[in-house]
């Protein structure tokens, strides 16, 4: 089926299966082995992993599957459709096990903040006292390297705005006296001189701009000691507080953020923990609800189960065996609140045990195949193979065991070993096997059987060597019987 665990197996290693899935295994004469799912490599503890899920063996002795207690839980929620209420149970317990882990960490994260307290609020208020700003380090120096040279810059704007005047001889001085001789021939030269001209009236103005922004920067540049001596004072400030608390003086301001941060958190603590702390007792009040609802679920399947499997138990002569479901409390988890396992009696009035404590290996198989029928299409692998499961038992009791054998074939595959007759003749297909010695080794040879080869040994599981008419005949009856 589509929804088959196997594929998710699948896809958690990231192996394809397109519908279809190829278990190969290659041994070698030395022992060693490979194995491959869909072509892809994969371990043997994988390839056990999704075998059980495809294949279920139950034979004697066979304590895996059904008879596994880890299993009943589930066996029984797949019994009574309870998978809605398992995955909100689920739900409720994961938000539950969050708000918790939430609460811890804060708990965690307080009780070390309360431990340091002190120094927290010692450097809150010594940071808070030096207030940094961002970026304030790089402006400063950048500030005080141009008081430091300032001196040197306005002896050269100085030297510089002189050259510009050139006391009686400015600059624009002369050039505006030379522009005005030329105005004078300019009415005689015919428009020659207007370029001259204009460009004299330019140069003029351009230094006399010149000027003017050199004797405003030359104002601005005044050396100021009172002001270099603070810059200093204050880098030292910043630089002293960085190396206390093993930091950089850009990193101060966020620093002094984080410790203002923290005490507020100690002094706002009690109503974050009180917020924490209800998100707790809520999701533990849902998940107690949905898990109670789950637990009284399970206990009416149980005893619905229960009533099912003992229907089970008469015909395969089990009829003095008592089955049961225990439903149990349990740690909490994202399964609910209880414990779930079969259990089995196989004298009246005998307490209920655990079934592997309890039944020999011929009871258990036919435990387990009533257990199989009353969970018909219920959390089934799609392939069923019992051995030996009618071990002990001939007759009307045989032939309900293949009964209900061919009523699980028609939910699952199911492949039966066996020496009965009544068994063998409720199959679709029969194979033979046997074994013959060939020099020093064996050889166990399989084989299918037509029609007349099924007949034949079915006659011979009826009668022993030599098969007679009348155990053909007998033969005939228990085929028809099981195409019925």
């Amino acid at each position: 089926p589509a929804r088959h665990p196997a594929y998710a197996l699948l896809a958690e290693s990231g192996i394809e299966a397109d519908g279809e899935i190829i278990v190969r295994r290659q041994v070698v004469p030395e022992g060693r082995s490979r194995a491959f799912v869909n072509d892809e490599a994969v371990s043997a503890g994988f390839l056990r992993t999704l075998g059980d899920t495809l294949v279920e063996i139950h034979g004697q002795h066979d304590e895996r599957g059904l008879l596994s207690a880890s299993q009943h839980r589930g066996l029984l929620d797949g019994y009574g459709r309870h998978e809605d209420q398992v995955r909100e149970t689920a739900t409720c317990h994961a938000a539950w096990r969050q708000a918790a882990e939430a609460l811890a960490g804060f708990d965690a994260a307080l009780a070390q903040a309360r431990a340091d307290a002190d120094y927290t609020a010692h450097a809150a208020r010594e940071l808070g006292r030096l207030n940094p700003q961002p970026g304030e380090e790089q402006k400063l120096a950048e500030e005080r390297a141009l008081l430091t040279a300032s001196e040197k810059i306005a002896g050269e704007l100085a030297a510089t705005v002189d050259l510009i005047a050139g006391g009686d001889k400015a600059i624009d001085a002369r050039l505006a006296a030379a522009q005005r001789r030329l105005e004078r021939l300019q009415s005689v030269a015919q428009g020659l001189l207007d370029p001259a001209i204009e460009a004299m009236a330019r140069a003029a103005a351009e230094a006399m701009e010149a000027r003017a922004q050199a004797e405003a920067v030359l104002e601005k540049l005044a050396f100021d000691p009172v002001r270099l001596e603070k810059i200093d004072d204050r880098l030292q400030a910043l630089r002293d507080a960085a190396r206390k608390y093993r930091t950089t003086p850009d990193n101060l301001p966020e620093l002094a953020a984080r410790f203002a941060s923290q005490v507020r958190g100690l002094e706002d603590s009690e109503g974050e923990r009180k917020k924490l702390s209800a998100a707790v007792s809520s999701a533990k009040v849902a998940f107690d609800k949905g898990a109670a609802a789950l637990s009284a679920a399970r206990r009416k399947t149980a005893e619905r189960l229960g009533e099912a499997v003992a229907k089970e138990l008469k015909p395969l002569k089990l009829e003095r065996a008592q089955f049961g479901v225990q439903v149990e409390g349990a740690e909490p988890s994202a399964s609910g609140i209880d414990r779930v396992e079969f259990l089995l009696a196989t004298t009246p009035g005998a307490t209920l045990q655990p079934l592997t404590k309890i039944a020999s290996g011929g009871e258990l198989a036919r435990i387990v195949l009533a257990l199989k029928v009353a969970l018909l299409q219920r959390g089934s692998a799609p392939t069923l193979i019992f051995d030996e499961v009618d071990q002990g038992i001939g007759g009307a009791v045989a032939d309900a065991v293949g009964l209900r054998l061919k009523r699980l074939a028609q939910a699952a595959q199911v492949i039966v070993v066996t020496h009965s007759p009544q068994v063998a003749a409720r199959a679709n297909h029969h194979f033979r096997i046997s074994k013959r010695a060939r020099g020093a080794s064996a050889e166990t040879r399989v084989e299918e059987l037509d029609a007349s080869g099924r007949r034949e040994e079915i006659a011979r599981m009826l009668s022993g060597a030599t098969i007679t008419e009348e155990a053909r005949a007998a033969a005939d009856r228990l085929m028809e019987a099981g195409r019925r």
